[in-house]
C-alpha cells in the first residue's frame, strides 16, 4: 500500500454517462489528473498507473479488486429496494403467498441488481446493453408485484407510495445507463460505416 496527498477535487459527474464516471478532477499538488465516482460513500480516483485511491487511502488494484458495478447508483439503489422487498414479502405478507406473490416479487427484485451486476462484468456493450434491458423489465415486474400486492391489502397505501418512489429512483439512473450503452453503440457503428467508406473510395 502506497499512500498520496489528496487535494481539492473537481465536481463530481451526473448520473449517466456510463452511470458511474464523473468529471476529471485536477488534484493541486500532484501532478496526474484522475476521474471521480462515488463508491461506498468515499470519494474514488483512478490513476493512471492502475491503482485506486478511496478518501485518502490509496490501494493497489491488484491487492484490493473493485467490481464496476458496485459505483453503480443504479445498482446500489436497486440493491436497497431488494433488501427491503426481501424483508417485507418475509414479515407482512401472509403464509399463503409464501410460494406465489412473495416469490414472484422477491425473485424480481433479486433480478434487477444480479443483471446490471452481470452486465457490466461483460465485456462487450451490446452483451452489457442486453442484461441492462433485462434489469428493466424485471423493475417493472416489481412495480406490478407491489401494486398486486396494494390491492390485496398486504401494503398500505403510504408503504405503496414509498417503494414506488424507491423504484423511481432505481428506474431513473438505469435508464440512462441503458441510454449511455445504446448511444455508445450507434456511434461505434457510424465509424465503422464512416471507415468502411473512406476504404472504399480510396480503393477507386
Amino acid at each position: 500500500m502506497r499512500v498520496g496527498r489528496v487535494g481539492r477535487v473537481g465536481q463530481e459527474g451526473q448520473e449517466g454517462q456510463e452511470g458511474w464516471r464523473g468529471r476529471s478532477g485536477r488534484v493541486e499538488g500532484s501532478q496526474r489528473t484522475r476521474s471521480r465516482h462515488a463508491a461506498h460513500g468515499l470519494a474514488c480516483f483512478c490513476w493512471q498507473d492502475g491503482s485506486v485511491e478511496y478518501g485518502n487511502r490509496i490501494v493497489d488494484d491488484l491487492a484490493m479488486p473493485q467490481l464496476r458495478h458496485h459505483s453503480l447508483v443504479a445498482w446500489q439503489r436497486a440493491d436497497d429496494l431488494f433488501i427491503k422487498v426481501h424483508k417485507l414479502t418475509r414479515d407482512a405478507f401472509p403464509a399463503a403467498e409464501r410460494y406465489e406473490l412473495s416469490s414472484q416479487l422477491r425473485r424480481a427484485a433479486y433480478s434487477v441488481p444480479a443483471n446490471i451486476a452481470e452486465g457490466f462484468a461483460r465485456r462487450h456493450r451490446r452483451q452489457r446493453l442486453h442484461f441492462l434491458n433485462i434489469a428493466e423489465s424485471s423493475l417493472a415486474e416489481v412495480s406490478y408485484c407491489v401494486h398486486a400486492a396494494r390491492r390485496l391489502g398486504y401494503v398500505s397505501e403510504s408503504l405503496y407510495s414509498e417503494l414506488e418512489g424507491e423504484l423511481n429512483q432505481v428506474g431513473a439512473p438505469l435508464v440512462g445507463l441503458i441510454r449511455s450503452q445504446r448511444a455508445t453503440i450507434a456511434i461505434q457503428h457510424a465509424g465503422v460505416v464512416i471507415a468502411l467508406f473512406v476504404m472504399l473510395r480510396l480503393a477507386l
